[in-house]
C-alpha cells in the first residue's frame, strides 16, 4: 500500500515477525488472517509504534466472537460481514479525533468523497441485519448471522469431506471455541479455504490452474507455493 501511494513519509518494512528496528513504526494486524484463517495478535510490541487492526473477517459465521474488541484503530468492510463486495464501503472504529480527521480528509483527498449510493446502500443492509438481531427474540425469527454461520457450516462440511476423500490436499485444523455473539460453541470455518498441495505436488496454484480453478498460490502472501 505504501509503495503503490508513493508515500515519502513510510516505506514497508516487511513482515511484522521479522521487523527488528528501534524506529517508530505501524504494525497492520488482520485478523482473522487472510488467508489462513487464523486468528493474529501484534507481534513487534515496541514503544514508538501504532497498531492498526482489520477486522474484516472478525464476524461470527466465519470464527467465534470470543471476546470484545477494543482497539485505538479498528477496520471493517461491508464486503465480508454481509458479502456486499460491489459497494466497495467499509468503516473505521477510531479512538484517537484527530486520526480520524485526517482519515477523512485522506479518503476525501484521494476519492473525491464516498458514492452516496452505495452509502444509502450500505446503511439499509446493515439496518435489516441490525433489525433481523432484534426481531429473533421477538418472533423467533432466525438471525442474519445464525443464518450465515449454519451455510458457512455446511459448505466446510462439503469441502472437508471432498478434501479427506483423497490424498491430495489438505486443510487446517481449528480448534473450537465458545462464541458470545451466538451464545453456542462454534467452529472456525473462513471465507476462504488455505488449501495446501501434499506428495509430489508443488505448485498449488499451476495445479489447480491446470484444472480451471481460479485461486492465488501461496508464495503471494509469503509462504510455500505448495498453497
Amino acid at each position: 500500500m505504501t509503495d503503490y501511494q508513493k508515500s515519502g513519509l513510510y516505506k514497508w518494512g516487511g513482515d511484522a515477525e521479522s521487523f527488528d528496528k528501534d524506529e517508530p513504526y505501524i504494525e497492520l494486524v488482520t485478523s482473522p488472517n487472510n488467508p489462513d484463517g487464523y486468528i493474529r495478535k501484534s507481534i513487534v510490541n515496541r514503544n514508538q509504534g501504532l497498531l492498526v487492526h482489520d477486522l474484516a473477517y472478525y464476524w461470527p459465521q466465519y470464527t467465534p466472537i470470543s471476546s470484545a474488541t477494543d482497539y485505538d484503530l479498528t477496520l471493517f468492510t461491508v464486503s465480508k460481514s454481509t458479502g456486499h463486495a460491489g459497494m466497495r464501503i467499509g468503516w473505521a472504529l477510531v479512538k484517537d479525533r484527530e486520526v480520524a480527521k485526517k482519515m477523512t480528509k485522506f479518503i476525501e483527498l484521494n476519492t473525491i468523497g464516498v458514492s452516496k449510493d452505495s452509502q444509502l446502500r450500505a446503511a439499509k443492509v446493515l439496518k435489516t441485519v441490525s433489525d433481523c438481531e432484534e426481531e429473533k427474540s421477538e418472533n423467533g425469527v432466525e438471525s442474519f448471522f445464525k443464518y450465515s454461520y449454519r451455510m458457512m457450516e455446511q459448505r466446510w462440511k462439503l469441502l472437508r469431506e471432498a478434501v479427506d476423500s483423497g490424498d491430495l490436499f489438505s486443510l487446517p485444523k481449528f480448534s473450537s471455541a465458545f462464541c458470545t455473539f451466538l451464545n453456542q460453541e462454534s467452529e472456525t470455518q473462513p471465507a476462504f479455504a488455505w488449501l495446501k498441495c501434499e506428495g509430489d505436488i508443488e505448485d498449488c496454484e499451476s495445479f489447480l490452474r491446470g484444472h480451471k480453478i481460479l485461486t492465488r498460490g501461496g508464495k503471494q502472501f509469503g509462504a510455500s507455493s505448495k498453497y
